[in-house]
């Protein structure tokens, strides 16, 4: 299975997760708690290391347990690579055994119950939070109710104060962020024969507190019991819990959290919803100051054995030999107990620490140098990258610029359109109406009216045509006119000269002198003067001068008159040059009658 570490980052505490650890009292005493700054891998002052918010509320604080201490030296771990349900388990079990059973926490009874498993998916192995404590399968354990998974609870890291013990065993290892977590025989190592009947009594003691009915007891009771005391499980206390004193007890961290907040806290760490009921007190009395353990109550522990990675088996001391061992061993005890000697395995043992920090340290700042290193080669590239895109972000504002300066001369270029349109629209409907007005006025003026025969099914167009062709019949009408008084005016006007301009030879035969009556005046003049000539030609005796002094001629004598000189009216006429009409007039003419000089 291939295998990635979850890396370091900076951490993350929320303003809300502050307020939290200030109410539940981890930042009452000074410098108990450090919070990282900027830092994105932990680097943890002299004697402190690394931990989780979400440890701190499971039952966490400095100085931590010994029972933890010597489970993490077993183990072979540190700290950080427990997951906070783990941690709950370890508190839960701590609170069992001083509160419910009424012992110290027991070595064979954890070994009894519990064992590690890796922490990680299929393709991923976790070192932050590598290690899971499990309850064993044929064990009948409390359910905890614990959450499915623990949301961010990596990124909430900080440095907890952590004295050095006066044994290497009792010691936490220096913080080693990326030390590889290594599976031990201890993981699994399972109480011998004789621990499990040393333990017998305390397995069926526990197995009547889950199943005495009416008084049942269950994780979630446990927890909620050590959280709404105040009293942290895994923090070095001066008395056990079952010496536990109220509100005086100078191990309480404050005053006893509300129920509303115990409620909320016990949400955020199992699986337990608003809608489930959150035990604020157990069924059974816990032991404490106010219920003190029963005389001869036994008090059996075995604390966890030093290992240096898997359980070792305790030396046999038969009776030859008690005697010795009694005595080395009270020699040796004398020889530890000298001050002088407790402070050489103290500074030994800190020295130890600070070497191994030390060399830790130095193969950290390798690693950090070459991501440092990586790092730069990283930040080169997205320079390079920055500027390349900075430059394509302002070639593609350029060309958005100009996208935008093409739009928008297309929108005004489509404006313009549509309003040439709409004039032109107009402009046609104005053409179109003259057209119709003018073919109309031929029509009235010259009473013909034509039908296209193949009409071009556009109106303009088809109003044209008729148009063209009532221009065609006017100009036809303009030229015979033209001719016509062409031919007329030598008659009407002998003293003048034809007008080139047709308008100007109309204007001519259009005014106010009435032209006909002229002409036939004119006529009359000449006719007269003719009829003279061919009355003294034929040789009549006319008194002329009594003609002349004639002034108006009756009707009856004049029509009496011309019938009697009809029958010779043919040869005067052709005298005259006019040819005789099929019935001429006999009526009197309307103007009076000429003096002629003879």
């Amino acid at each position: 299975m291939a295998t990635e570490d979850l890396e370091w980052e900076r951490s993350k505490i929320s303003n809300q997760d502050m307020n939290l650890l200030k109410k539940l009292g981890f930042t009452k005493k000074e410098n108990t708690l450090r919070f990282p700054k900027e830092e994105s891998y932990p680097l943890p002052p002299i004697e402190y290391r690394v931990s989780f918010v979400d440890h701190l509320i499971r039952g966490l604080s400095p100085p931590i347990h010994e029972f933890l201490r010597g489970l993490l030296f077993v183990y072979g771990l540190q700290l950080h690579q427990l997951t906070p349900n783990s941690i709950l388990h370890v508190s839960i079990f701590i609170t069992l055994c001083e509160c419910f059973l009424g012992v110290q926490p027991n070595w064979a009874l954890w070994k009894r119950i519990f064992c590690l498993r890796r922490n990680g998916s299929h393709n991923v192995a976790y070192n932050i939070g590598g290690v899971v404590i499990c309850v064993r399968s044929d064990v009948e354990y409390f359910d905890v109710k614990f959450p499915d998974s623990v949301q961010g609870w990596r990124k909430r890291w900080l440095y907890v104060h952590e004295e050095s013990s006066d044994s290497v065993e009792n010691n936490i290892a220096p913080f080693d962020g990326g030390a590889k977590i290594l599976r031990r025989r201890s993981w699994d190592a399972e109480a011998t024969e004789d621990e499990k009947l040393a333990i017998e009594a305390l397995m069926t003691r526990i197995h009547e507190l889950q199943n005495t009915r009416g008084k049942e007891l269950s994780g979630i009771q446990i927890t909620a019991y050590f959280l709404r005391i105040r009293m942290q499980p895994l923090q070095a206390r001066k008395n056990p819990l079952w010496m536990y004193a109220g509100e005086e007890d100078v191990d309480r961290l404050s005053k006893d959290l509300p129920v509303k907040d115990l409620e909320k806290l016990i949400q955020r760490i199992s699986s337990l919803s608003k809608k489930d009921t959150i035990p604020s007190s157990c069924r059974i009395t816990p032991y404490s100051g106010a219920n003190p353990l029963p005389e001869n109550h036994p008090f059996a522990s075995l604390p966890p054995l030093p290992e240096g990675g898997e359980v070792e088996e305790r030396t046999v001391v038969d009776d030859d030999n008690q005697a010795v061992m009694r005595m080395k061993i009270n020699l040796l005890t004398r020889l530890l107990e000298r001050p002088l000697m407790k402070e050489f395995i103290r500074l030994g043992t800190q020295f130890v620490g600070y070497r191994d920090y030390a060399k830790k340290t130095e193969e950290n700042l390798v690693e950090a140098n070459k991501r440092a290193d990586a790092l730069a080669r990283k930040l080169e590239q997205s320079e390079k990258a920055r500027k390349k895109a900075e430059a394509d972000a302002k070639k593609a504002k350029a060309d958005a610029a100009a996208v935008e300066d093409l739009r928008q001369r297309l929108h005004d270029a489509e404006t313009s359109l549509s309003d040439n349109i709409s004039e032109q629209a107009v402009r046609e409907a104005e053409i179109l109406s003259r057209l119709q007005s003018q073919n109309r006025r031929f029509v009235r003026k010259t009473h013909q009216d034509f039908d296209l025969e193949c009409p071009e099914g556009d109106q303009l167009l088809d109003e044209l045509s008729l148009l063209e062709f009532h221009g065609e019949e006017a100009r036809e009408g303009l030229a015979e006119a033209r001719a016509g008084l062409s031919r007329l005016f030598p008659y009407f006007f002998p003293k003048k000269q034809e007008p080139k301009i047709f308008t100007t030879l109309a204007k001519c035969f259009n005014s106010q002198e009435d032209l006909g009556l002229k002409l036939r005046q004119e006529g009359l003049k000449i006719g007269v003067e003719g009829t003279i000539a061919l009355v003294a030609d034929s040789q009549q005796d006319v008194d002329w001068a009594k003609v002349g002094e004639i002034k108006e001629l009756e009707t009856k004598k004049w029509q009496s008159l011309i019938k009697a000189a009809k029958p010779n009216s043919k040869p005067i006429l052709a005298f005259l040059g006019c040819k005789p009409t099929p019935a001429p007039s006999s009526s009197k003419p309307r103007t009076l009658l000429m003096r002629t000089n003879v």
